[in-house]
């Protein structure tokens, strides 16, 4: 099956499965989640008791997530995963029954919506690390994006059609469907081929055993640097720079003037920008920490433009690429927490992976909510960006630390590249002109009398009483009353500054050209000094001269 890089990871059977059936039962998901929001808005007029419902369902993530991560490493996922997909199915049909009869009313609905947000909190992790074996790592990162895109065109096709349904026929048949998708899913773990599925690496030395439990997981994560601080990252960018349900809504509804039809366009808007946000993170080969901390800076640049955006057009302008950027940090976090850490702790982590992105949306929304209140949704945007871009870069740079400096390995891999040739050039020939420190006097006089002396005048160098051509002078002279200085090989010596001959008194300056080495060369080893480069690690010394040169 031939296909691009984008979709990499469909080249594997038991991903394309398991895509495929992931699709529906994310349609069939969203579709629940309006129905739910619709039922109580219904019943009781209250944005408020609609919200309390979003906070049960999440809940549970927060307590039951690390469990949910220890099971995942000690317990065959398949027999769990079904388990998990029939519950899920009862609760949906235990609320098309509430719907259609009223049995249970608003109680019913929010102990159902407990169940769900503890079921969901236990396979999470479980399902994570399950799906990671479906691709090689190779294809991790491409698989991870490419969910990232099936959830968001599973939401914005599931938002859809729910609206019409709901509007329709009410939110019964919602909960219908969304019980009948779950029967994919399990369709699709009885479909997967277990001798096509890719076992994770070995264990290293360092790694908790893997039944060490909940507090093995702790541990772990507290020997790994690097991951806590893209966790942490991930926390104050999904706190502060993408709660965008609460920002958008208080801009529409305040400095905007867009009333609730802006902030639907506002919502759609922020949705296809997830979508493209998936299709560029599954168009790279490699999701490194560059990658998350560049998508992190252009998130907080952004949301300080939104902040000031004037209308919806340019908010909306502002935002689509915004949640591109939120899509792509998502999943660089999601890859580099499972491609950095051991397999036989990759449930913990996704756990701890969960854990943060609920504490963020649990304490950002609220934060946000009241700085928009209080301070003004334009100024929120803004002081969040500014927040956010901080902590991006704070991040990049204990990154860098971390990973030994990464950066300026890379940099000195630019500079010694072709393109940096011109600046190699300036930087041998500053070495050339600048004099060392401690090199004296003496040295530069001796060189300045070498560079100064007619071509083909012999002079020697320590012996007395030698008679020397008439005109050379007083420099001359100086250069053989005083020694020589001593040219290392492989060195480059010293020269002062203005000493060249033709150079404009007070230039400053050598005369760093082939008529420079002309002076210094004689006829015999000129041609094989021409011919001769030097390196930016390793300098020949230009004025290296053939053996029986009288110049040397």
């Amino acid at each position: 099956m031939a296909l691009g890089a984008t979709f990499a990871a469909l080249r594997h059977r038991n991903y394309r499965i398991w895509a495929a059936a992931g699709f529906v039962s994310v349609i069939g998901t969203w579709m629940q989640v309006l129905g739910v929001n619709w039922y109580v808005l219904a019943e009781t007029g209250s944005a408020t008791s609609m919200g309390f419902t979003v906070l049960l369902q999440a809940l549970p993530t927060l307590v039951l997530s690390v469990w949910g991560g220890a099971l995942a490493d000690r317990v065959p996922a398949k027999p769990l995963l079904i388990g998990a997909q029939a519950a899920h199915a009862l609760l949906a049909a235990g609320l098309a029954v509430v719907a259609v009869t009223g049995t249970g009313g608003l109680p019913a609905i929010y102990a159902i919506s407990l169940a769900t947000g503890a079921v969901s909190a236990i396979e999470g992790p479980v399902m994570g690390r399950w799906a990671s074996t479906l691709v090689d790592r190779e294809s991790l990162g491409n698989a991870l994006a490419l969910g990232s895109l099936t959830n968001s065109a599973g939401r914005i096709l599931g938002m859809s059609l729910g609206a019409v349904v709901v509007a329709a026929v009410g939110p019964a048949l919602l909960f219908a469907v969304n019980a009948a998708s779950f029967v994919a899913v399990v369709v699709a773990l009885f479909a997967v081929r277990e001798g096509e599925r890719h076992a994770g690496a070995a264990a290293s030395a360092d790694a908790a055993p893997a039944d060490g439990g909940i507090r093995a997981g702790f541990r772990y994560l507290l020997g790994q640097p690097v991951v806590l601080v893209a966790l942490a990252l991930s926390f104050v960018l999904g706190s502060l720079g993408r709660n965008y349900q609460v920002t958008m809504a208080a801009m529409s509804d305040g400095p905007l003037h867009g009333g609730a039809s802006g902030y639907g366009f506002l919502s759609t808007v922020f949705a296809v920008g997830t979508v493209l946000g998936a299709l560029f993170a599954a168009r790279r080969a490699d999701l490194g920490y560059a990658v998350l901390v560049g998508a992190g800076l252009l998130a907080s640049g952004l949301q300080i433009v939104a902040g000031l955006a004037p209308g919806t057009l340019s908010f909306a302008a502002v935002i689509l690429p915004v949640a591109a950027a939120a899509v792509v940090i998502d999943t660089t976090v999601g890859a580099r927490a499972q491609l950095d850490t051991d397999y036989a702790m990759r449930g913990r982590v996704l756990a701890a992976l969960a854990v943060t992105g609920s504490v963020s949306a649990a304490v950002g929304a609220p934060l946000l909510g009241w700085l928009a209140e209080h301070a003004g949704p334009r100024q929120t945007l803004v002081l969040a960006g500014v927040v956010t871009a901080v902590a991006t870069a704070a991040a990049g740079v204990t990154l860098d630390r971390l990973r030994e400096r990464r950066l300026r390995h890379r940099l000195t891999l630019v500079l010694a590249g072709p393109a940096a040739r011109p600046v190699r050039r300036v930087a041998v020939t500053a070495a050339r002109v600048v004099r060392p420190a401690g090199a004296g006097l003496v040295a530069a006089t001796a060189t300045a009398a070498r560079v100064v002396r007619p071509a083909g005048a012999v002079v020697a160098n320590s012996a007395p009483g030698v008679v020397r051509p008439a005109g050379v002078g007083l420099v001359a002279a100086t250069a053989v009353a005083l020694p020589r200085p001593a040219v290392l090989a492989g060195g480059s010596p010293v020269a002062l500054p203005g000493a060249a001959t033709g150079a404009r008194p007070g230039a400053g300056r050598l005369r760093s050209s082939r008529a420079a080495r002309a002076v210094q060369d004689c006829a015999a080893c000129a041609p094989r000094r021409g011919r001769r480069r030097s390196r930016w690690t390793s300098l020949r010394s230009p004025f290296a001269h053939r053996d029986g040169c009288p110049a040397a």
